[in-house]
C-alpha cells in the first residue's frame, strides 16, 4: 500500500502551481483583513493571472489583501458584499472599470454554502424589493415574497487556516473562520495557507473544522503579518 501524495508545498507560488488560468473565478476568504490568505494572495499577484472573477466579503483595503489585484488590474469582477474600507475598488467600479455583483452578506455566505453543497438555488427573503432583486426569479411563500439566488462555485479556492495536519484538516482560530470554511467547500481546488502543520492524530477530531477532503494543497505561512484595518482604542488609552 502506497502513502498518498503529500499536500504540502513548500511556497505559495508552488501551490499555485498550475492551477491558474486567465479568466478564471476564485473564491478567497477573509472579512476585511481577518483571516485572508496573505502569501497566497501575493503568489496570485506575482503570478501575472488577469480578467479574474473574484468571489470574497470584500477586497482587502488600499495596497494589501485582495486590493493588490485592484492596483494591479487583474480582476475583471468582485462578487461581494462589503465594499467600504476600498478606495481603488469605489473608483474602479464607478468609472465603469469594474464589474460588481453585490450581495447581501448573509446570502453571499449562502451562496458560497450552496455552491458546496451541490444545492443549485435557494430563495431568501433578503433584498426582496430592491436593486438587489432586480432580474431575479421572485416567488411568494405564505405571506411573504422571496428572491432566488443561485449557488456560487469557483474554479480555485484560497484559504487561510490557523493549524493544519499532513491530510489537510483545518482548525480556523475565533473570527479568522469567517467565510473560509464555505470558500474551500465551493472551489473546485482548494489550497490553504496556515501558521502551523502538526502531524495526523495531533488535532482532535472534535476540533476539525473543516475536514481535509476540502483541501488540495497546503502551504505554512508561519509569520502573517495580520495587518489591522483601523486599531481603534478608547482616548487616553495607550
Amino acid at each position: 500500500m502506497t502513502n498518498p501524495p503529500s499536500k504540502l508545498y513548500p511556497s505559495a507560488a508552488a501551490a499555485l502551481s498550475g492551477l491558474l488560468a486567465d479568466g478564471q473565478t476564485l473564491a478567497v476568504g477573509g472579512f476585511g483583513l481577518c483571516g485572508i490568505p496573505e502569501a497566497l494572495i501575493a503568489a496570485l499577484r506575482d503570478s501575472g493571472v488577469k480578467n479574474l472573477t473574484v468571489i470574497s466579503n470584500n477586497a482587502g483595503v488600499d495596497g494589501f489583501g485582495l486590493g493588490q489585484l485592484l492596483t494591479t488590474r487583474q480582476i475583471r469582477k468582485m462578487i461581494s458584499s462589503y465594499v467600504g474600507e476600498n478606495k481603488e475598488f469605489e473608483r474602479q467600479f464607478l468609472a465603469g472599470e469594474l464589474e460588481l455583483e453585490f450581495n447581501p452578506q448573509g446570502t453571499l455566505a449562502e451562496r458560497l454554502r450552496a455552491g458546496g453543497a451541490g444545492i443549485p438555488a435557494f430563495y431568501v427573503r433578503t433584498g426582496y424589493g430592491t436593486v438587489v432583486a432586480e432580474g431575479k426569479e421572485t416567488r411568494q411563500f405564505g405571506e411573504h415574497w422571496y428572491v432566488m439566488e443561485t449557488a456560487l462555485q469557483a474554479d480555485v479556492a484560497l484559504v487561510k487556516a490557523w493549524k493544519a495536519d499532513t491530510a489537510g484538516n483545518l482548525v480556523f482560530r475565533k473570527t479568522a473562520r469567517n467565510f473560509n470554511p464555505a470558500c474551500a467547500m465551493a472551489g473546485k481546488v482548494c489550497v490553504a495557507e496556515v501558521e502551523e502543520l502538526v502531524e495526523v492524530g495531533a488535532i482532535d477530531p472534535d476540533h476539525v473544522h473543516l475536514p481535509g477532503i476540502y483541501v488540495d494543497r497546503i502551504v505554512v505561512n508561519a509569520t502573517p503579518e495580520k495587518r489591522i484595518e483601523q486599531r481603534t482604542t478608547r482616548e487616553g488609552v495607550k
